[in-house]
């Protein structure tokens, strides 16, 4: 027995069509939903990356800031910086910067 397409009624052609269209959107949806969530999280994995090397390297500098300032504080200068002439401003003598 052969299936002919002509005896089935309009309304149920129809019916079969709209069901297929609602299929294809439905898989449109969600093939695009997953992809927005694959590039979501993408992005995201690439901002962690990117901010925690960026800390990582604002954390370093400042380390090495800090260990730089110590060291320079407990080196003893040999004596007193003797004034000097300024051309314009006449003479200030310069002054060594400790921390206190």
């Amino acid at each position: 027995m052969e299936f002919d397409l002509s005896a089935v009624e309009t309304a149920t052609l129809v019916f079969i069509g709209t069901l297929v269209c609602a299929l294809a959107l439905v898989l449109f949806v969600t093939v695009a939903a997953m992809a927005a969530l694959v590039l979501v999280g993408i992005g995201r994995l690439a901002w962690l990356i990117v901010a925690g090397t960026l800390l990582g390297l604002v954390h370093g500098i400042n380390h090495l800031w800090d260990r730089l300032v110590h060291h320079a504080s407990a080196v003893e200068l040999p004596g007193d910086f003797q004034g000097q002439p300024s051309p314009s401003t006449g003479t200030y003598p310069r002054v060594a910067l400790r921390d206190s």
